[in-house]
């Protein structure tokens, strides 16, 4: 038996442990319902969740965002859950640390807040293809020996200077990077050249009057799949945020305010009771 290895292997799932643990105090601010996720929802769509995490907050603080984590959509692609019931049904995969590529239903998010980003334009051969990539990667696994990968997240502000938090995100090895965040999702989207954030160059003036067209256009250059985070398809001017309070119809006229003489609710209360009503003035 290889001592050094069961060791090793032991450290390092007692370190993936730590840093995946939840936090305490986490409360959504507006809890997604897996029905009108599901409604929503289109294949191809990434969902952005704020994870609640101890690695999710190291996230989001290298990341300078809410959003600490992605999954992509791929609607009916997988097959129904054992037990048959649609709620269990794995409608989303997603990369996580010490699990590798995944898929869950849509109800694992149903706590928390998430956001909802689509591609513009995306052809439904490309759309196929993205799924497809998804699809195919289920269940490569997490390299939990690579320790450097999950130590650097123990601390949720990690002490670095700005400028090089977005590579901390990607410090380490290739294949198990991709299990973190976003990066294999932007791996899919970058199989079909599909733009995400990409490094933007413009093209040289020619000397010739018939290339005046030419030297206006510009060169877009696909980043490292590893330098992607959540936060990067919110901020995409390539995809759409789609709500789905206002695609199902929102008519703030319905809306039940409390009267100044009402009595004054707790917020976390009324949150829970109705998470639609509006605060009291």
């Amino acid at each position: 038996m290889d001592i050094k290895r069961t060791w090793l292997d032991w450290f390092a799932e007692l370190v993936a442990g730590k840093i995946t643990a939840q936090s305490s105090g986490y409360e959504p601010y507006t809890p997604s319902s897996p029905e009108i996720l599901r409604e929503t929802l289109l294949p191809g769509d990434v969902l952005l969740v704020e994870g609640n995490q101890k690695v999710s907050a190291a996230i989001k603080y290298l990341t300078q965002s809410t959003w600490s984590h992605a999954a992509l959509y791929v609607g009916d692609a997988l097959p129904p859950a054992e037990d048959g019931l649609d709620e269990n049904r794995p409608r989303l995969i997603e990369v996580n640390l010490g699990e590798g590529c995944i898929s869950v239903p849509l109800k694992r998010y149903e706590t928390y807040n998430t956001r909802i980003c689509r591609p513009v334009g995306l052809s439904s051969e490309d759309r196929n293809k993205i799924v497809q990539f998804m699809v195919n990667k289920i269940g490569v696994a997490y390299d939990t020996r690579n320790i450097l990968d999950m130590l650097r997240y123990l601390l949720p502000t990690p002490p670095v200077p700005t400028r090089w938090r977005r590579k901390m995100i990607a410090f380490g090895s290739g294949d198990p990077t991709r299990a973190i965040c976003s990066t294999l999702i932007a791996e899919a989207f970058q199989s079909v050249q599909y733009p995400i954030l990409p490094n933007v160059t413009q093209l040289p003036e020619c000397l010739d009057d018939d290339c005046e067209t030419y030297a206006r256009s510009e060169i877009l250059h696909i980043r490292h799949h590893s330098l992607f985070a959540p936060r990067d398809f919110d901020l995409s001017p390539y995809f759409a945020t789609i709500k789905p309070t206002i695609e199902h119809g929102f008519d703030y006229k319905k809306l039940n305010w409390a009267n100044a003489s009402d009595e004054v609710v707790d917020d976390h209360e009324e949150s829970v009771d109705d998470p639609h009503r509006a605060p009291a003035a």
